[in-house]
Order: C-alpha cells, then sequence, then structure tokens
C-alpha cells in the first residue's frame, strides 16, 4: 500500500492506493465489505498520527473511537484500484475528525466511481503511557462556519457514544433447535485470539482489524438468514468503548434485529477477555449495527425473509431497528426531494 500527501489539499489531506487482489474477495467475487472498511481506518489513522506528532511534544498514536455511518455505495470488483482519501475536517482538544473517501479505478478502461464516504474519530494516545489521551494540535478553517459545524458534529457523537455504551450490556446466547427466521436460527459468533499482527505500537487491536471481523460475523447472520448472496449496504455508527489488548481472547457476536422488505439489520457486539496474568473480566469493547442486502446470481436485489420475533427483548429491538430505518430512509429521501426540484 502507498501513501502519498495531496499536494492540492494541503498536509491535512492523504491519499492511499491498493489494487484489489484475489485473496480480498468474498464468496460473491466482490471485494469484501470488511476490507474496504480495513483500508478507511488505516487512512484515517496514517493522517491522525500524522497531524497529532506534528508539534513538538510527546509522541503519540492516534486510537480510534468511533466510524459514523457509512453506506457502501457501489461494489468494488478485484483487479481495480482502491484510492482512499483522508482529510482532517475538525479537532477538538482531545480527538479528531477524518473525512474518508472511497474511488474505485478500472485501470483498464480508466473508469472511476465513488464507492464509500466515512468519517471516523480519533483519539491521540501517548506512546509512554497508553492511558494518557495528549491534547491535538489545532487546523486552520477555511470559513468559520466550519469550525461551528465540526463542534456540533462533535458534541453529537460523543453524547451517543455515552448513550450506547450505557446500554451495552446484553449478551447473545445459544438457542436449541432454533425455528428458521427467528433470532436464534441465524445468529452467530467468532472467537479470535489478538496477535501481534493485529495490534498498534502499543499492543492493541488496530480499529481496522476489528471492523473487519465485524463485517465477517454479520454477513454470516444474513446469508443464514436468507441463504442467498448478501452484501453489506451500510454500517451504523461503531462505537469503540474499550481498548482490546494483545493476548486478549475476542467473542464477535452478531444477531438479526430488524427486516425490511429488501434489507436485514444485524447487531454485532464484541466482547473481550483477559487471556494472560490479567485479572480483568470480560468487557464490551465495541458494537455497531451492519444493514445487509439479498441479491440474485444476477446482482438484482431480492425480498428479504421476515424476521420472528419470539421474546419480548427481540420485539423491543425490532422496533427499535425499524425506528432507525425510517429515520434513515427519510434522510434519503429529504436529499434527493431538492435535487428533483431543480
Amino acid at each position: 500500500m502507498s501513501s502519498r500527501a495531496l499536494e492540492s489539499a494541503g498536509p491535512a489531506a492523504i491519499q492511499i492506493s491498493r489494487i484489489m487482489r484475489p485473496d480480498d474477495a468474498n464468496i460473491a467475487g466482490n471485494v469484501h465489505c470488511g476490507t474496504v472498511l480495513k483500508m478507511i481506518e488505516e487512512a484515517g489513522a496514517i493522517i491522525s498520527t500524522r497531524h497529532c506528532n506534528s508539534q513538538a511534544g510527546e509522541r503519540c498514536v492516534a486510537a480510534l473511537a468511533r466510524v459514523e455511518r457509512t453506506d457502501f455505495l457501489s461494489p468494488m470488483c478485484i483487479g481495480e484500484v482502491a484510492h482512499v482519501s483522508a482529510e482532517i475536517t475538525y479537532t477538538s482538544k482531545h480527538s479528531v475528525e477524518v473525512q474518508v473517501n472511497v474511488l474505485s479505478e478500472n485501470i483498464l478502461t480508466g473508469a472511476k466511481r465513488v464507492t464509500n464516504r466515512a468519517t471516523l474519530w480519533y483519539v491521540p494516545l501517548s506512546l509512554k503511557n497508553v492511558d494518557k489521551v495528549l491534547e491535538v494540535p489545532p487546523i486552520e478553517y477555511a470559513w468559520k462556519e466550519q469550525e461551528a459545524e465540526g463542534r456540533k458534529r462533535y458534541e453529537e457523537q460523543k453524547l451517543e457514544r455515552l448513550e450506547t455504551k450505557q446500554r451495552n450490556g446484553d449478551v447473545i446466547l445459544p438457542v436449541i433447535n432454533p425455528e428458521p427466521y427467528t433470532v436464534g436460527y441465524s445468529q452467530s459468533s467468532l472467537i479470535h485470539l489478538v496477535g501481534p499482527s493485529d495490534c498498534t505500537l502499543h499492543g492493541f487491536v488496530h480499529g481496522g482489524v476489528t471492523m473487519k471481523l465485524m463485517d465477517e460475523v454479520a454477513g454470516i447472520v444474513a446469508a443464514r438468514h436468507c441463504k442467498t448472496n448478501i452484501v453489506t449496504a451500510s454500517v451504523d455508527a461503531i462505537n469503540f468503548h474499550e481498548k482490546i489488548k494483545k493476548g486478549c481472547v475476542i467473542t464477535i457476536s452478531g444477531r438479526m434485529t430488524f427486516t425490511s422488505n429488501k434489507s436485514m439489520e444485524i447487531e454485532v457486539f464484541v466482547d473481550a477477555d483477559p487471556f494472560v496474568d490479567e485479572p480483568q473480566e470480560r468487557y464490551r469493547a465495541v458494537s455497531a449495527f451492519f444493514t445487509y442486502v439479498s441479491l440474485s446470481k444476477e446482482g438484482k436485489p431480492l425480498p428479504v425473509p421476515q424476521l420472528v420475533t419470539e421474546t419480548e427483548g427481540e420485539r423491543k429491538r425490532f422496533e427499535e431497528g425499524k425506528g432507525r430505518y425510517l429515520q434513515t430512509k427519510a434522510k434519503r429521501q429529504a436529499q434527493v426531494q431538492p435535487l428533483t426540484q431543480q
């Protein structure tokens, strides 16, 4: 993977590029969405760490704290080149907001298209003391309103992260002989021992590694539910609540929460078990909602079998998922309406 500063965008922007190879593919032959998420996080980590070390003082590494909702606008194919552009758009005293765009290039025809857009938040952790969050050098804004808008986004994500952490007590328990299309029928878990190749300089898991594993589990849940080819349509905010240390055993769990006519929402969370010489008990490290769609062999959207809820908790989660679905749908319609009126 290559990295270079964008001359036209100034020091607060970079681009990384990589050709997509067969080992990046999912079972449908397109690039694994988890691979795209990992590249997005790598670009954000590079630019955030570079910026936070741009002034004299204690050295640090930027750690991923949150990924805002990201939509997968178009699938990326093997053989295409992914261009991941990252730009710092806001800094608070202890955090950095990074906007990332992913462009896919067919190097045979020269055709390009946007496949992803994402917003990520990072915090700088001291190399000497991983529990110490350092101050972030400020950036210069092109116009006054830009800083005010960024501050509003910062406060909104900070509040939502807190609310999400407070409701993170659920666990997924195995179900004996579950009926088809129930939550228990498709729920899945993956266990992974965190090794050195998964980790940053601090010895803690890369956010991109975690997100790729989460996408794999969500994909298994979706495929079990509808028994067809499935693809990631979007990822709701991913919140990183606690760091995961090298040597931990992590359990990535996923369950269906909501289905519309053509989409499935899957809740995924990551629990960490300190494995070696650690007195700490299991804790919830990451949580998110993934949305998948079902596709035919020709790549056309298929109807999704409706989720059968059996318990009060499942019915509550279904209604909450329905609320998120309707809210997202309303936002999309609001964005399209001004264009149709032009």
